[in-house]
């Protein structure tokens, strides 16, 4: 009885520590997966080049040639309204997709359907049709659409003599036409089916054209017989 006491004793001794030992090693996997993985800052998104230089280079030329001395008085941009009007959209809708999608590329920014706001039976047009698709930027958007607007689009117009001077509203506002989208390197020309126009929309905050002008001419927009990207003068 002795012999089998010892015999089992060591048996059932062990038999705990075997079956501990797995369990302990699967229980501590877990808990090692558990632990929380470093939380990964957000990557600061860098400002905008062109509004940097407007408010250390641009806005005190300005000041000093307008005469102003409040900050908040000096020109400045407010938005970009990018509208494409579509008349074949009345007749194909899916029209609207692909230029939906050319325009978000062009502005960076998912644009909306625009819509007929009564009905034309002349045009076949009835209320609420949708006629076109337009994007409205603003803040960084704004500025880095205007600086590719000026650098890089408009230089790749064909026979581009600059644009005029005389498409102001008279409060401060500008609008351009563009014939041809394709000028936008964003687009893919292998996948643009057709070649769409569409209108450019800068509203300020100036109280006149010319003050207008002055700011749109300071920041590169390039209007015939001002030089190309001609800047404000300073003051003498």
């Amino acid at each position: 009885m002795a012999d089998k006491g010892q015999k089992g004793g060591p048996q059932k001794a062990g038999q705990p520590d075997r079956q501990k030992g797995p369990k302990a090693r699967k229980g501590a996997a877990p808990q090692a997966a558990a632990e929380p993985e470093a939380a990964l800052e957000p990557e600061e998104k860098l400002p905008a080049r062109l509004r940097l230089r407007y408010e250390n280079e641009i806005m005190p030329e300005l000041m000093r040639e307008l005469k102003i001395e409040n900050r908040m008085r000096a020109p400045r941009l407010c938005k970009i309204v990018i509208n494409m009007a579509l008349g074949e959209a009345r007749e194909n809708v899916k029209i609207l997709d692909a230029a939906a999608e050319e325009l978000r590329l062009i502005a960076g920014q998912k644009p909306v359907i625009t819509r007929a706001r009564r009905a034309i039976s002349n045009f076949k047009l009835r209320e609420g049709m949708p006629i076109g698709t337009m994007v409205t930027l603003r803040r960084e958007r704004m500025y880095e659409f205007f600086d590719r607007l000026v650098n890089i689009a408009l230089p790749r117009v064909r026979d581009f003599r600059g644009v005029s001077d005389k498409a102001f509203d008279g409060r401060g506002n500008y609008s351009l036409g563009i014939r041809e989208h394709t000028i936008f390197p964003e687009l893919n020309l292998d996948k643009v089916e057709r070649v769409k126009g569409l209108t450019i929309s800068i509203i300020t905050s100036a109280h006149s054209d010319h003050e207008a002008l002055m700011l749109l001419r300071a920041l590169g927009m390039p209007f015939r017989g001002a030089g190309g990207e001609a800047a404000v003068r300073p003051a003498a």
